[in-house]
């Protein structure tokens, strides 16, 4: 069946690049997942995820993660920290419980800081730079990974800043399971990025399973799952994109947007950068001439 890994937009690519090196030196999956994750975290370069994310309409900078483990179905998530380091390794420790696997605000904080999970100040100069000149837009990209490993093991992490400009305490999609992420090793796993609020009206992950659930391939459970819901919505949201990975090993991507770029890997073929085209409802491999025209992160 072999390994197969999926992630959100151009900024996974670099660590998406080096995990098959990861493999070679048995990285687990949930290892991998998060060093991918925690790659996009880790750069203030990238300003809709972890340090240097973008802050909330009081110029500070909140965060929200989740992860899933396929087999067991344990999950864990934090919503709307502020100065956690690497959300997505808070969000996975708390699978191991069986109760309290989602934490929110100060009471995630106090968990992570007695854990011991390292602390930053979120904020850097060019994001409060835009929070300062008030940038009208609407930043909302999650990174997301989805993996399953040689044993057929699925799991799925995500970690996001959400929306620019939200109110204070605003969560999103991403930490909500069943809505920003779901995972069962025996059907598949996904993921969402957009506008939170859009996603969960329609409970767009575990839609997307479900549709595995009754037999579609990763491809097709994506497209029924999100024009299923545009159409009960009459095509109002702007920004809802979605990746898949099923249980055999396909994978699948579906968005509203002109351009949504992902990343794909296994372990005979090196990372790839590819591209939903909303407007054409098909995938391409980009090229050059996408890449020099692309300005998102």
């Amino acid at each position: 069946m072999g390994y197969k890994l999926i992630s959100t937009w151009k900024m996974s690519f670099h660590k998406m690049s080096e995990a098959k090196r990861m493999l070679k030196i048995k990285y687990s999956l949930q290892e991998i997942i998060e060093a991918v994750i925690m790659d996009v975290e880790d750069n203030p370069d990238f300003h809709s995820v972890g340090y240097g994310g973008l802050p909330n309409n009081e110029g500070e900078v909140e965060l929200d993660a989740g992860y899933m483990d396929g087999d067991s179905l344990a999950f864990g998530a934090v919503s709307a920290v502020k100065n956690i380091r690497n959300p997505i390794l808070v969000a996975s420790s708390l699978t191991k419980g069986k109760t309290n696997n989602h934490l929110t605000g100060k009471g995630a904080e106090k968990y992570a800081k007695e854990n011991g999970f390292k602390t930053r100040r979120m904020l850097t100069g060019k994001a409060k730079e835009k929070y300062l000149d008030k940038v009208k837009e609407n930043s909302h990209d999650t990174v997301c990974v989805i993996g399953k490993d040689l044993n057929g093991s699925m799991a799925v992490g995500v970690s996001t800043s959400g929306l620019f400009m939200k109110h204070p305490g605003r969560v999103g999609d991403s930490p909500i399971i069943g809505s920003g992420f779901y995972c069962d090793s025996q059907i598949g796993g996904v993921a969402a990025t957009g506008i939170g609020e859009d996603i969960m009206r329609g409970c767009l992950s575990i839609s997307t399973v479900n549709y595995m659930r009754q037999g579609l391939n990763a491809q097709q459970a994506c497209e029924k799952a999100l024009f299923t819901y545009l159409e009960r919505v009459n095509n109002e949201p702007e920004a809802i994109s979605l990746i898949a990975l099923d249980a055999k090993g396909n994978y699948g991507a579906c968005s509203t947007l002109a351009d949504f770029p992902f990343v794909i890997l296994d372990e005979n073929n090196e990372a790839r950068l590819m591209v939903y085209l909303g407007n054409e409802k098909r995938i391409v491999e980009a090229d050059q001439k996408w890449l020099a025209n692309y300005k998102g992160d």
